[in-house]
């Protein structure tokens, strides 16, 4: 099956936690002007809830993902400019 290169890059919410290298989770990924879910790897494990970035496409609905915190949230207050 094809890769899919439109979800790297993308952000998303793990829905099933992954398991590291001993097995994936699920996550939903915004794209496509919506979203949808795929199975997601990464090296380590990763709990329910955790906000991930896609780093790659593994084709057949499966992503390979890490860990993301969105850099201007750690801005003072999470506003650009404020100071």
């Amino acid at each position: 099956m094809p890769k899919d290169e439109a979800v790297i890059g993308r952000t998303g919410r793990l829905l099933i936690g992954t398991r590291g290298s001993t097995g994936p989770g699920e996550a939903l990924v915004r794209v496509r002007g919506g979203s949808e879910t795929f199975l997601a790897w990464s090296e380590e494990p990763l709990p329910v809830g955790t906000t991930v970035l896609v780093i790659e496409s593994r084709g057949c609905r499966e992503v390979g993902v890490i860990e993301w915190v969105d850099p201007l949230d750690t801005l003072d207050g999470g506003t650009v400019g404020a100071g």
